[in-house]
């Protein structure tokens, strides 16, 4: 399975040369370096999709966050599933010995 992860742009280094131009970028509150080759468009503030570390396509503020906001949501209903599930996991018998 292949997932693509939006980030906002916070530096940029190699601005000079497009094939070495690699970005700080931001998802939520995790940040990580990405190659910026193929968006040479981009640029500090801008959100892109990366995947296996290369930003792949620009898109705009509104259409990032709104997909983070889906992402937010998913992680928030996996936290409540999980401890939902401990709820209802089965007690070992015969107390701590066993």
């Amino acid at each position: 399975m292949c997932l693509a992860l939006p980030g906002q742009i916070l530096s940029i280094d190699h601005d000079d040369d497009p094939l070495t131009r690699k970005g700080r970028i931001q998802f939520g509150g995790v940040v990580k370096e990405a190659s910026l080759a193929c968006v040479p468009e981009a640029g500090i503030g801008d959100y892109v999709i990366v995947h296996a570390g290369f930003a792949i396509s620009r898109l705009d503020e509104e259409e990032a966050e709104a997909t983070l906001r889906e992402f937010a949501a998913l992680s928030r209903l996996q936290d409540d599933k999980s401890a939902g599930a401990d709820l209802h996991a089965p007690r070992p018998k015969g107390g701590v010995h066993g």
